[in-house]
């Protein structure tokens, strides 16, 4: 396990578990977390805020780490809450850093200074992004691409209407792991696998984009419902029913070519 550099406040912004990078995967979990460092308190939140999906992905920490034991793969966590900074949004996106987050006034994000927004950007976030591209660049070593896989969670209900979904997968264009992975999720028939549900994953400047659609890397971002890996057992059978389709993915040839697809989002940055 390799630990980030601290900053004044000892505060980790990342960690990496370490495995075998030449195996070919590389797991995300960019919403693990819903620690703050200590100079900002709460952010003007009650305690029970940090319990919510606004904080964090509730179950993924637990879920990457159970996967990255069975798998033996590395994997990169956050260790920040979103509502600090969000490691899943580009630099330049206006949602970065949050004023409200689903009806709740986050006071210690407004008003914010120019220097406190780049304080963030430089203290957690570019370190988490620096962390991922290592780790990613290390399993590359071979010449083959490895197979990227981000992990997250969504709530079972949008305002006060149901998710039908159990899982969700998120893509732009690049289509190589999606196709297989719904198909091996809906094979045993017990759930209902979102295509692009219940959001869109084309969006400019986050982590899938950055460090894989850019440089062609196969990748996929998987939604998990996070009622169903909400505690401990949950996360077990997710793990189990988890693991054994990332192998099979893995053990594609074709999941480990370098191929540069277009964005929905328009051009890449030159």
């Amino acid at each position: 396990m390799v630990q980030a550099p601290m900053d004044t406040d000892d505060f980790q912004p990342f960690e990496i578990i370490d495995g075998d990078y030449d195996g070919g995967m590389v797991l995300l979990a960019d919403h693990a977390m819903n620690r703050l460092p200590a100079r900002y308190g709460d952010l003007g939140l009650p305690e029970d805020a940090f319990r919510r999906h606004i904080a964090f992905d509730i179950g993924i920490e637990g879920l990457t780490r159970r996967l990255a034991d069975i798998l033996n793969v590395p994997a990169v966590l956050g260790c920040f809450s979103r509502l600090l900074i969000d490691p899943n949004r580009g630099e330049d996106d206006p949602t970065l850093i949050m004023k409200i987050s689903d009806g709740a006034i986050v006071s210690g994000n407004h008003p914010i200074t120019q220097e406190e927004w780049d304080f963030r950007l430089t203290t957690y976030h570019r370190p988490y992004h620096r962390a991922v591209e290592q780790t990613i660049s290390r399993a590359s070593a071979s010449g083959r691409a490895p197979l990227v896989l981000s992990l997250h969670s969504f709530t079972p209900f949008w305002r006060e209407t149901p998710r039908p979904w159990h899982a969700g997968v998120l893509w732009d264009t690049d289509d190589r792991v999606v196709v297989p992975l719904i198909e091996q999720l809906r094979l045993p028939g017990d759930i209902v696998v979102g295509d692009n549900e219940p959001y869109d994953g084309a969006l400019k400047g986050d982590t899938m984009y950055r460090h894989c659609m850019i440089p062609g890397i196969p990748h996929t971002l998987l939604e998990v419902r996070q009622d169903l890996i909400g505690d401990e057992q949950g996360i077990e059978d997710w793990a189990q029913r988890l693991a054994p389709i990332f192998t099979t993915l893995n053990a594609d040839p074709t999941l480990h070519e370098y191929k540069i697809f277009p964005s929905r989002t328009g051009p890449y940055p030159a």
